[in-house]
């Protein structure tokens, strides 16, 4: 007879994360890693920089292959989704994903590995998002290590960009650089797909309270927009807010997006929905028709917002 206690669960994201009560958590999501590459089959090179030795936030830097010398591009900084559980810059998934992009949108992209909960509850991912925020803005005063970003950004084309929890910290991190400056380097447009804000209802998601145990609740302005005093004095001056028919995030996705048109800010917002598609089909399916329509809507974004 087997005496071995079974764990107790106490906390499930899917099929992609588990955490047990003796603290022991399973993440099946994310976990594995794709290398840098000096030129993939996209014509994109990559490479993994470190940018706090004392927590261990680091990035992936992605650059189109065909760049010229002085050459300067847009530049985006992406936080990858996952629930704040799950996800890395360096998995295929999101590596895969990253290459595309850039080479469609013939950008330069960061993309942030910021640390995860439960072993980091929120506010860590904030905290990580906005040093690595500040680490590429020193590079728009010459004060970063070089390299890429000093030699081919354009910081007066700067974008932030997420997808689900990653759509989140976007907001939260041009929420923030409305009212906190970054070296002087301004953002000019944010992109949130499918992100994740909380329910229209009074009701605060069990999983919010699982990765930000501190939440004050409903109100609580992170995952609240329409209670953040800061909505109208975002860091930027356009947002694309992109939702999908069949997400079950759709709501609040166009919850934000009617909060931020009431809040007074002078920005531009547009709205884009995906017929008959569920939360981040793109990511899963890439290559099928409306994902690669979105593909190029993100890149059209970028593209439109640097001609102004």
């Amino acid at each position: 007879m087997d005496s071995t206690p079974t764990e107790v669960v106490v906390f499930e994201f899917g099929p992609y994360f588990r955490a047990y009560k003796n603290g022991r958590v399973e993440r099946f999501f994310g976990t594995d890693k794709v290398p840098a590459s000096n030129n993939s089959d996209h014509a994109v090179s990559s490479k993994d920089v470190l940018i706090d030795q004392e927590t261990g936030l680091s990035a992936r830097i992605f650059i189109p292959s065909t760049i010229k010398p002085g050459q300067k591009l847009p530049l985006l900084v992406y936080y990858h989704g996952g629930a704040f559980l799950v996800g890395s810059p360096f998995c295929p998934t999101y590596h895969n994903y990253m290459t595309s992009l850039v080479a469609e949108a013939n950008i330069i992209t960061v993309s942030v590995d910021y640390r995860l909960a439960p072993e980091h509850h929120i506010p860590i991912a904030y905290e990580d998002s906005w040093a690595a925020l500040q680490w590429v803005a020193k590079h728009h005063n010459n004060e970063g290590p070089g390299g890429w970003l000093s030699d081919h950004a354009d910081f007066q084309r700067v974008f932030l960009a997420g997808d689900s929890a990653g759509g989140n910290i976007v907001y939260n991190m041009v929420a923030r650089a409305g009212i906190e400056d970054l070296a002087g380097m301004k953002i000019l447009g944010a992109c949130l797909v499918h992100a994740y804000f909380g329910r229209k209802d009074c009701e605060v998601d069990n999983h919010w309270l699982f990765v930000c145990p501190n939440t004050s609740g409903i109100n609580d302005p992170r995952i609240n927009p329409a209670m953040d005093s800061r909505l109208s004095s975002l860091g930027c001056t356009r947002v694309l807010i992109c939702v999908a028919e069949k997400d079950v995030l759709k709501e609040r996705g166009l919850l934000f997006c009617e909060s931020l048109r009431k809040s007074g800010w002078d920005g531009e917002v547009q709205i884009v929905e995906t017929e008959g598609e569920e939360h981040v089909f793109h990511l899963f399916n890439p290559d099928c028709e409306k994902a690669v329509i979105l593909l190029k809507r993100l890149a059209s974004f970028f593209n439109q917002a640097r001609a102004n």
